[in-house]
């Protein structure tokens, strides 16, 4: 009995001393360098961004029920993913840090670029002549971050633009082709009901499955290769199309060019889509299966 209270009363003391022994234990040394996270702002709260340079026009987004337009040098809907990426130096974390006591060793006391998030300022500087990567201010402190946050924002204003030529929230309901071209004699409509493409000309055979894929493919998918400012001529009577939308908006479009390219004018956004030909034709030119004579 003793011999047995003495074997528990040791694995007692045992337990005891490896208990005391990882609570006493000091902690182990982080493996690597510290890392400086750049800021504690959060992309969800920004709803204005402004970027500077010293000899260009500054160029500014707002954010509009959710999404990114921009408001200088031109006003138009903006490319969304290419604003988030300007957008994520907020999340930057960096392995370098500095205190801002000599702005001008890091080429910040003439900063090549600023960029303003509300009222949050990041300024941009020369780059490392070793790491290839960039200086940049933010609050009582200088860090070394890829230069990719700077080259996005440097990108040409037209390339910021968006390149879809439908707002997110505008949903195809169907086509009113009948004033081009190639339409006019049968005046040809196509419109999705209920999941299901009708066809106005009476001998149109739609396959299904065509029209969801040509819906995919030619405009939810497509972008633009090119956009740029449009003020429509007055004097100019182009061919023209609608895009029919949930809810009963229409949205007209005009056919500028169609080759070698295919250029569409949207006029209540003052935008030119250009499309590669191949591309084009095929926006314009549902698989309605219309037999040749009724063309």
């Amino acid at each position: 009995m003793i011999k047995r209270w003495l074997t528990n009363l040791g694995l007692l003391v045992l337990i005891a001393g490896i208990v005391a022994f990882l609570y006493l234990r000091p902690e182990p040394e982080q493996d690597g360098p510290e890392v400086h996270e750049i800021s504690d702002l959060k992309l969800a709260d920004i709803s204005r961004v402004q970027i500077e340079f010293p000899t260009r026009a500054p160029v500014s987004f707002e954010k509009v029920d959710g999404y990114w337009h921009m408001t200088q040098p031109y006003k138009a809907r903006a490319n969304q993913a290419t604003v988030q990426r300007i957008m994520s130096i907020v999340a930057a974390s960096t392995t370098e840090k500095f205190p801002t006591e000599d702005l001008a060793k890091f080429g910040l006391d003439q900063p090549k670029l600023k960029l303003k998030l509300d009222e949050h300022e990041f300024q941009f500087g020369t780059y490392n002549p070793v790491s290839s990567e960039q200086y940049v201010a933010y609050g009582d402190a200088v860090y070394l971050v890829s230069p990719t946050y700077s080259e996005t924002a440097s990108i040409q204003p037209v390339e910021l633009i968006d390149k879809k030529p439908l707002k997110p929230t505008e949903k195809i309901a169907g086509f009113d082709f009948s004033r081009l071209e190639q339409w006019e004699d049968i005046r040809l409509n196509v419109d999705l009901v209920d999941g299901k493409w009708m066809v106005s000309a009476e001998n149109a055979n739609p396959n299904q499955d065509e029209m969801n894929e040509w819906l995919e493919l030619s405009w939810l998918q497509s972008s633009a290769r090119f956009v740029e400012p449009y003020t429509p001529n007055r004097n100019a009577t182009y061919p023209s199309f609608e895009v029919k939308l949930e809810g009963g908006g229409k949205v007209h479009f005009d056919k500028i060019q169609e080759a070698p390219d295919l250029m569409l004018g949207r006029p209540d956004e003052g935008i030119i889509y250009r499309y590669p030909n191949d591309i084009g034709f095929a926006m314009l030119n549902p698989p309605v299966h219309i037999p040749k004579d009724e063309e």
